[in-house]
């Protein structure tokens, strides 16, 4: 029987490099992962080295040759999805110069402010920068100094010899898409915290100059821009013998890891929300127009679609307060740790903790947790904030402060819920739930209980990042149709709110207290 024609989905994320063999179905065939160290400096500073990705990438597909050798012989193209808001500066070459800046750098904050200073200020930056933002972007670069808009500032001030050489900043996604082509381009979503695109009709996102001018960044170091369907070209020589696939193979131009997982999770209709958990998380939905909620931190951005923006609100940390909890909290003996290192099945760490959290009653023995390891982004952007347990007793429980941890998320969860309601006009009755950490049953569980509505898991999450990737590329090679999206996507399981909402109402209260309370202290002990 006939293997039908394969999308390579690359899905580079904070953890390292995935790949997957996607059908115009979105049938997974194959999956392989390398994990690629993040490095995390003083000063705010976090990196990974970009030349460890394209060699990693070389490994996962050559894991899928083995594995699924008539698959991988009918890539006929490859589409990508990577974290966003990282930098890397390369040369006339396109050989990079730095270290990629990842999305968790804060060293750029302080050049930020200095670029775009001015009076009547707000945290530090100019009013009417701020308002023409807004006006043509929909948002602004975030204070925090995580995006590219800091990062480039703070190559051009700290390493002024690396910027007269760099040819062109390029996102993550970019970059990749550099390596695959030798073509050098960005999407519409990558470019879009730089901050200087103007994105006031969808279909049509462009350079706004007075942005450029404004940005402290020669206007000849951006790169041009595309939509996330087209087609960019076809495999650079030196990309086919790297990957083992023939140089025919046509590559798409993918999306950041948001907008691939709203088109992966199958949230293509307007206003369908989904919400994604990994390392961090958000909520997403497509919807008709640009609009910005400035207090909350939330925007509808471009994307994937051509005639719609992504509303997104993104939670810094997510899962990565489970990663802290393993790796920092438990013994090296302890079996959540050697669960995770079983085997390489999906979920053994999942299994572990599904084992312990429903022993434990909701409320989590009064133990309450803020998730707030690496500041926040929404419903309020604020750097200094930093994750704490409340309320610990001789009483309390290693298993209290787990699912603690796990209460926590689902918390900061339901105060960005509420900002997205008034975003869309309507509050959410249902939501997918997608992402590495939505394996856990009893988080999702948690989740409905704590939000209160009903939480639809997609079958296979950890795939969804990839899976949109590939539907994106299908799209652009002219598989399908983004309408046809939503007949396709799958859930395995749903999780309806129990008894327990009534009690995490009442915590959630004192949740949200606290952080009026506690957000003084942060600041005056981390800025």
């Amino acid at each position: 029987m006939a293997v039908a024609p394969q999308v390579l989905a690359i899905d580079l994320g904070t953890s390292g490099m995935k790949a997957a063999l996607v059908a115009a179905d979105g049938t997974v065939t194959g999956w392989a992962e390398r994990p690629v160290p993040l490095r995390v400096l003083p000063g705010g500073g976090a990196e990974q080295d970009p030349v460890a990705w394209w060699d990693a990438l070389a490994e996962v597909v050559a894991d899928l040759g083995r594995s699924h050798p008539e698959f991988l012989k009918a890539v006929t193209t490859i589409c990508s999805s990577t974290q966003g808001e990282g930098t890397i500066a390369v040369d006339a070459e396109g050989q990079p110069l730095t270290q990629c800046i990842t999305w968790l750098d804060m060293r750029g904050a302080a050049h930020l402010r200095r670029q775009f200073k001015g009076f009547p200020s707000y945290d530090g930056m100019s009013v009417l920068k701020i308002a023409r933002w807004l006006r043509l972007t929909g948002g602004m670069p975030s204070v925090t100094g995580k995006d590219p808009a800091a990062h480039m500032l703070f190559i051009r001030d700290e390493m002024p010899d690396v910027y007269a050489r760099t040819k062109t900043f390029l996102n993550v996604l970019d970059w990749i898409n550099l390596k695959l082509t030798g073509r050098t381009v960005a999407t519409v979503d990558s470019i879009l915290t730089s901050w200087v695109t103007d994105n006031r009709k969808a279909d049509a996102i462009r350079y706004a100059p007075s942005l450029v001018a404004a940005s402290g960044i020669d206007a000849d170091k951006f790169p041009p821009i595309v939509t996330c369907t087209e087609v960019i070209g076809t495999l650079a020589p030196s990309a086919a013998d790297h990957l083992g696939l023939s140089s025919s193979v046509q590559v798409v131009a993918g999306a950041v890891d948001n907008t691939a997982a709203a088109v992966g999770a199958g949230t293509v209709r307007d206003d369908e929300a989904h919400l994604y958990l990994g390392t961090s998380s958000w909520i997403a939905a497509h919807v008709r127009r640009k609009k910005t909620d400035v207090v909350a931190g939330i925007a509808s951005i471009p994307c994937a679609i051509p005639d719609r923006y992504l509303m997104t609100a993104l939670q810094a940390t997510a899962g990565a307060n489970l990663t802290w909890l393993r790796d920092k909290i438990v013994e090296f003996d302890d079996p959540i740790v050697s669960a995770g290192h079983v085997s390489r099945d999906e979920g053994t760490i999942f299994d572990a903790f599904d084992k312990i959290i429903p022993s434990v009653p909701a409320g989590a023995g009064g133990v309450l947790y803020m998730p707030w390891l690496y500041g926040e982004r929404a419903p309020v952007d604020d750097p200094n904030l930093r994750a704490g347990f409340l309320n610990i007793s001789l009483e309390t429980t290693r298993s209290d402060l787990l699912r603690a941890v796990f209460e926590g998320v689902a918390l900061n969860t339901r105060w960005m819920t509420g900002a997205v309601g008034r975003f869309l006009g309507k509050p959410m009755d249902s939501l997918v739930i997608t992402g590495g950490a939505a394996r856990s049953s009893s988080w999702c569980q948690i989740f409905a209980d704590v939000l209160g509505v009903e939480i639809r898991r997609d079958s296979r999450p950890v795939l969804v990042n990839a899976r949109g990737a590939g539907w994106i590329g299908a799209v652009g090679a002219g598989m399908i149709g983004f309408s046809d999206i939503s007949d396709l996507a799958r859930n395995d399981e749903s999780f309806v709110p129990g008894p327990d909402h009534a009690r995490y109402n009442e915590i959630f209260e004192i949740y949200t207290r606290l952080h009026k309370q506690l957000a003084p202290v942060y600041k005056r002990l981390n800025s």
